[in-house]
C-alpha cells in the first residue's frame, strides 16, 4: 500500500508531513540534520523478572529474548552494529546512527559490567545518541549517577517500560512492578539525569483492558510530559503464555480498525511536544501468531494518518 497523501491542510506544528503526530523521524532530522537509524543491540543482560528478584517466566508477552528478537545475541557489540550499519550505508550514503540496547533490561547488572557496555555503545562509529530500555524499578542509585556521566558524554535516552498504567494490568502480565513503582523511578530519573530524555513505552490491547484503560494509560502518562512515548499493539509471540490464552481462545486481540481508534485516541491525549517513537510494532513472521496485519507495518500507519484527518484531529489536541 502506498504512502497516504493529505488532502486537507495539517494543523499539526510539529511536522513537515502529512503528519498529525511528532514523529521520531522528525525530531532526528531536525536535531541531527539527516537521516538517523537506531541500530538495536543485545548487550546480554537479563531481567529481574526472569531471575527471580521479582518474579520468574518474565512477562506473559515476551519472548525468550526479551524484546531483542532482531538483535544478534552473542556477538560483540561492535559486530552486531557494524553487521546492521553496512546493511544500511547501502541505502544512504550519509548516516548517523544511535546504538539501542534493547533486549532485556539494560540497567540491571553490576555497575561495573553497565559502565564497560555503555562506554563501548557510546564510542561505536558513527554514534550520536545512545538509547537504554530497562525498567523503572531497577535505577539505584549507583545505576541513575552512571547514566548522569554518560548524558554528559553523548545524547541519551532511557527507556522505560510501562505498558499500562493499571495495576490490576500489571499483575495479569507478570510485570512485577506497580504504577506506583514506575513513577518513582521516572521522578528519580527526571530529577538526578536532567539532561537524559526518557522515553514511556505501551502497549494496547493487553489482557482485560478496553479502550477506557488505554485511554485512561494516555493521560497519566501525558501528566508527566515525557519527552517520548512509544506505543505498540500487543503481539502474541509463539512459546509464550500469551500464546497459550490465544490458542485457548482467552485472547481476542485487537482488530486494526479497533486498534486506530485507541491509538488515536491517545495521541490526542499527549502533549504535542513529545516525540511519538512509534505507532506500530515490528513483528517477526517467523513467531508471531497474531494480530497478523502489524506485519503489514505501512497498512497500520497509513490507517492512522487516514483516521486522523478523517477526525480532523491530531496529536494534542484534547491535552489539558
Amino acid at each position: 500500500m502506498g504512502k497516504h497523501v493529505s488532502r486537507l491542510p495539517n494543523p499539526f506544528r510539529y511536522s513537515d508531513s502529512n503528519k498529525r503526530y511528532h514523529t521520531y523521524d522528525y525530531y532526528l532530522r531536525h536535531r541531527y540534520g539527516g537521516k538517523c537509524v537506531k541500530l538495536s543491540l543485545d548487550a546480554g543482560f537479563t531481567c529481574p523478572n526472569i531471575d527471580g528478584r521479582c518474579g520468574h517466566g518474565g512477562c506473559i508477552y515476551c519472548s525468550p529474548r526479551g524484546s531483542g528478537d532482531f538483535t544478534f545475541a552473542g556477538e560483540p557489540l561492535l559486530v552486531q552494529y557494524e553487521r546492521q550499519r553496512r546493511l544500511l550505508s547501502e541505502k544512504w550514503e550519509t548516516l548517523r546512527c544511535i546504538p539501542y540496547l534493547q533486549a532485556h533490561t539494560n540497567t540491571y547488572a553490576p555497575v561495573s559490567r553497565l559502565r564497560e557496555v555503555y562506554h563501548e555503545a557510546l564510542s561505536l562509529p558513527d554514534a550520536v545518541a545512545l538509547h537504554i530500555a530497562t525498567r523503572a524499578d531497577c535505577l539505584g542509585d549507583e545505576v541513575v549517577t552512571l547514566l548522569g556521566e554518560v548524558s554528559e558524554k553523548i545524547d541519551l535516552t532511557v527507556e522505560l517500560g510501562l505498558q499500562s498504567a493499571s495495576d490490576d494490568t500489571a499483575i495479569r502480565i507478570n510485570r512485577g512492578h506497580s504504577f506506583a513503582d514506575f513513577l518513582k523511578g521516572y521522578r528519580v530519573l527526571r530529577e538526578v539525569v536532567p539532561r537524559a530524555r526518557i522515553s514511556v513505552h505501551l502497549i494496547d490491547g493487553l489482557p482485560g483492558e478496553g479502550k477506557l484503560e488505554m485511554l485512561a494509560t494516555a493521560r497519566a502518562v501525558s501528566a508527566l510530559a515525557p519527552d517520548e512515548v512509544k506505543i505498540h499493539l500487543l503481539h502474541v509471540i509463539r512459546g509464550t503464555k500469551m500464546a497459550e490464552l490465544y490458542e485457548r481462545g482467552e485472547y481476542i486481540p485487537l482488530s486494526l480498525e479497533e486498534y486506530t481508534d485507541v491509538l488515536t485516541s491517545q495521541l490526542e491525549l499527549l502533549p504535542p511536544e513529545t516525540v511519538i517513537g512509534r505507532v506500530t510494532g515490528d513483528g517477526d513472521a517467523k513467531t508471531l501468531l497474531a494480530p497478523l496485519y502489524s506485519l503489514k507495518k505501512f497498512t497500520v500507519i497509513n490507517a492512522i494518518d487516514r483516521l486522523l484527518e478523517a477526525k480532523d484531529t491530531w496529536q494534542g489536541k484534547k491535552c489539558e
